[in-house]
């Protein structure tokens, strides 16, 4: 076995183990899990770009901020003009 040291700030540290613990993992079960995966597929499997939201997502953050801009509690007055809506 090998052992491996990596740099990283306080706060992203936690972030990250916050997120490998929700799935039941440690940051060094994660660690080696990377390890093996650039092995298993020969390249580092990393995306490097920003997410996109699609039409639909973008759609919803511009209301959900209309929304709390107005002060507002949504388009529907309660769950039955909701399930109406949804056609249930």
């Amino acid at each position: 076995m090998s052992s491996v040291t990596v740099r990283v700030d306080e706060s992203t540290k936690k972030a990250a183990s916050a997120i490998a613990e929700d799935f039941g993992f440690d940051l060094s079960t994660i660690t080696r899990a990377f390890y093996k995966q650039i092995v298993r597929e020969r390249r580092i499997p990393l995306t490097l770009s920003y997410p996109e939201p699609n039409a639909e997502s973008e759609e919803s953050i511009r209301e959900a901020d209309a929304i709390i801009a107005t002060g507002g509690t949504g388009r529907f007055n309660n769950a039955e003009e909701m399930f109406a809506d949804l056609g249930i």
